[in-house]
């Protein structure tokens, strides 16, 4: 018998179960739905049910099926209010223009990693490179593709192939008529082989396994069921999506440098044309999505901060004793997005939380304590400000407005968690935030 992977060793967790009286039900999909990279949703069109935690074992091969481990789209059957990170809010409507390209701080070469890249993509179209009859996906991305769009190179968000594509360019360039990886890579026919039925014999219930069935390998990899007779089982271990991608028209506008400064600097107001924020809400997930979706921001990633030990693992910062909490860093335009909206979004996620010492919703603890952790003296200013108007008789606000300190990025598979869970990062988006995937 196997265990479900932890956490720390998957990308999308298993969603949580609607109804709690029916926990011991879970969707299996036929079609499959897979939760992919940060940026699409492959929808099914069936399912059955079978009961929750069945674990199916095949003698070919050292094969192991493990029904509870199957990933699909929350975003197609569930809608636990249980789930919610908080009520989302509205996002804020940008005073400013939606972009504030400026040729004079353009750069003439290349970009390279940190750089601010400004461009357009001119035609952005989903395709397949192989795979089952070469048959396009039909992929629904999850991030803004139309329009003047701003990345900051290899800080996340977007395809890694599209920050590969960039990387290559000069400013005012176009490329036409390209393809990138939607992330899974080509599809690898040797990856497909039988089992026969002689060799699974009895040794499980057959009759919860059909076509599109998710089944995982000893070795944790997953396999899908493509073909099932009397004599033999067709399993496929590529992923559902290999070799799905897109055909691409890219421009690249400008490049621009990033922030040259990280944590605070006092005396004043930092002169960088994209300034640094950081904020800390709670289960850091949730609140990097509710930033990603804002216009004007470029940038997020997830990490720890304020405390005492150098380079922290989540492991270190969960147990409470490294003095960190855990934090969202956001690299923003101030001419699209003043710094005063920030804190807004980060104050309207807290709510009543505000007036609780380390704690934001359900998650308790000092890494769990909300706060402001400004940049410069600007930043300072406005959100003591801001914070004032939360002062309610004998109620005192218990979110931090402190200096910025070392900011160490969290481990990857915590980045844009909830993008590669299948939620949309789109600008403005109004959609719920789910904490789970």
């Amino acid at each position: 018998e196997i265990q479900n992977p932890a956490p720390a060793e998957i990308q999308n967790p298993e969603p949580r179960i609607q109804n709690p009286e029916s926990i011991q039900q879970i969707m299996l999909l036929q079609a499959i739905a897979f939760l992919f990279y940060s940026h699409t949703v492959l929808t099914a069109n069936a399912w059955s049910t079978a009961r929750r935690g069945t674990r199916l074992s095949v003698t070919y091969g050292s094969l192991l099926a493990n029904i509870s481990s199957l990933h699909t789209s929350s975003s197609l059957f569930l809608s636990n209010t249980d789930g919610e990170c908080g009520v989302t809010p509205e996002i804020p409507k940008s005073p400013f223009a939606p972009s504030t390209f400026d040729s004079s701080s353009s750069l003439s070469r290349k970009p390279k990693s940190g750089d601010i890249v400004t461009f357009t993509l001119l035609r952005f179209q989903p395709t397949s490179s192989g795979g089952d009859d070469d048959k396009p996906l039909v992929l629904e991305p999850l991030f803004d593709t139309t329009g003047t769009l701003q990345l900051v190179l290899n800080g996340g968000n977007y395809l890694p192939g599209l920050h590969q594509l960039l990387s290559t360019m000069s400013p005012g360039e176009t490329i036409q008529g390209t393809k990138i990886d939607a992330g899974y890579g080509g599809y690898n026919p040797d990856a497909v082989f039988q089992v026969s039925t002689a060799e699974i014999g009895d040794s499980i219930d057959t009759s919860l396994v059909k076509i599109g069935t998710a089944l995982q390998m000893g070795n944790g990899m997953e396999c899908r069921v493509t073909e099932m007779n009397d004599e033999q089982w067709t399993l496929d271990a590529n992923h559902v999506l290999a070799g799905a991608a897109y055909d691409v028209d890219v421009k690249l506008e400008s490049v621009e440098e990033g922030p040259k400064s990280w944590e605070y600097v006092g005396g004043g107001v930092k002169e960088d044309k994209y300034k640094v924020a950081t904020f800390a809400l709670g289960c850091f997930w949730g609140g990097e999505l509710a930033y990603q979706r804002m216009p004007g921001v470029i940038s997020t990633h997830v990490g720890y901060t304020q405390g005492h030990k150098d380079n922290p693992t989540y492991e270190e910062v969960s147990a409470g004793t490294t003095g960190h909490t855990e934090a969202i860093r956001v690299i923003y335009d101030p001419n699209v997005m003043p710094f005063s909206s920030l804190v807004q979004l980060a104050l309207d996620r807290l709510g009543d939380d505000v007036y609780k010492l380390n704690q934001a919703g359900n998650d308790r603890g000092t890494q769990y304590r909300h706060g402001i952790y400004y940049h410069d003296d600007e930043q300072k200013q406005v959100a003591e400000e801001l914070l004032k108007g939360y002062g309610r008789g004998d109620r005192e606000v218990m979110t931090e407005v402190e200096e910025s300190k070392v900011f160490y990025m969290a481990e990857d598979y915590h980045q844009q968690y909830l993008l590669k869970g299948g939620q949309s990062a789109k600008k403005g988006g109004s959609e719920s935030i789910r904490c789970y995937g």
